[in-house]
């Protein structure tokens, strides 16, 4: 509790004397005879001369070590990995978090984005355009475009890789490579030109681009993977592959023709797949009519041998009858759709028809015919 002087030196709470063993009242020390005095307490502390220096050293190494030992804490992104070193030397990989590690200069931490995703452009180059706000400009650079194709001429390929850090391997994309954006830039160019160089350059314009950039692609994995670099190619983009500006226009006219000819073959093979079925069809049709004719003409003679056989077998057992038989059987056939009338004249003229009868009315049609 605050001192008083209430009471006087008799009573049961005596004075107490300043902070610093002044009189209760007196003015406050000077600034030296208050380093003196502060001295002073601190020798009652510490007994021998040399303590203080002792002690203190002691909590400012106790002090500091402590502050040493908590800059190890470090915090590791949601797209990053964190690499641990000891002495240079590398002791393993970190997730996303807080995270701890010696501090410097026994340890140290390198941080890699491994999720995002590196844009490379390669055969030109994009740069601000200063006259209209957010608008890129394009830049050529031929000699990183211009390639020579597998039939001796020059195509001018632009193309974009995309690109990331391996996640499962990102060690090797830091410790394996120096300056890995110039590496991987320089692999896919010299992927690009083997690549280009395997094929002519009529189909790099037309048909084989998805192909080119699947080559590029792979062909880059396994060069890197090969290297050890801890890079992932995830797309290899063609943006436009054309001949020199020398001879642009007149490459506009053989791929022109090119498709001319293209869309004639294909009219034609159109032509072709609707006549000939249409052709084959008539033919089969035909055969098929000759053949059923042919086994109708064959069974016909073939049935009529057969009959001839069976009457030729009746007449040998009895000729007369057959004879007859056969006789009636073809006036039946020629007679049977003819118009007749049959006069019996074995009973004599008195019994028989009269002499004179109009036998053209008794036929059909005669009535008619008179009348014409």
């Amino acid at each position: 509790m605050p001192w008083n002087n209430e009471g006087g030196n008799g009573g049961p709470w005596k004075p107490s004397p300043g902070p610093w063993g002044q009189k209760p009242g007196a003015p406050p020390p000077e600034f030296e005879e208050f380093l003196k005095r502060a001295q002073e307490k601190l020798r009652q502390w510490i007994p021998s001369p040399g303590g203080l220096r002792g002690r203190g050293v002691l909590a400012l190494v106790l002090l500091g070590t402590i502050v040493w030992l908590a800059s190890g804490l470090y915090t590791v992104g949601p797209n990053e990995v964190g690499l641990n070193m000891i002495f240079g030397r590398y002791t393993g990989k970190t997730a996303p978090g807080l995270r701890y590690n010696f501090p410097f200069p026994i340890g140290s931490v390198q941080k890699l984005a491994v999720t995002d995703r590196n844009t490379l452009n390669i055969g030109f180059s994009l740069r601000q355009d200063t006259r209209i706000p957010n608008a890129q400009m394009q830049f050529d650079i031929p000699e990183e475009s211009l390639i020579l194709t597998g039939d001796n001429n020059i195509a001018d390929v632009k193309f974009v890789v995309i690109w990331q850090i391996d996640p499962v391997h990102p060690e090797d994309y830091a410790f394996n490579v120096a300056n890995q954006q110039e590496t991987v830039k320089a692999v896919a160019e010299s992927a690009m030109r083997e690549v280009i160089g395997r094929h002519d350059i009529m189909p790099i314009f037309t048909t084989e681009r998805p192909a080119v950039e699947k080559n590029v692609q792979e062909l880059m994995q396994g060069i890197l993977d090969w290297y050890k670099a801890g890079v992932r190619v995830l797309k290899v983009q063609l943006q436009s592959v054309d001949p020199p500006e020398q001879v642009i226009a007149a490459f506009k006219d053989v791929i022109a023709a090119q498709q001319d000819q293209d869309r004639m073959r294909n009219e034609a093979q159109a032509y072709a797949n609707k006549v000939v079925p249409e052709a084959r069809g008539k033919a089969a049709a035909i055969v098929q009519e000759a053949e059923g004719y042919r086994l109708q003409t064959v069974a016909e003679a073939t049935g009529q041998i057969s009959r001839f056989n069976q009457v030729y077998e009746q007449y040998k057992k009895a000729p007369d009858v057959t004879r007859e038989r056969l006789y009636l059987e073809t006036m039946e056939r020629v007679l049977g759709a003819a118009d007749k009338i049959i006069i019996d004249q074995s009973a004599g003229q008195s019994q028989g028809v009269v002499p004179y009868l109009p036998l053209g009315a008794l036929t059909p049609g005669a009535a008619d015919g008179g009348r014409k």
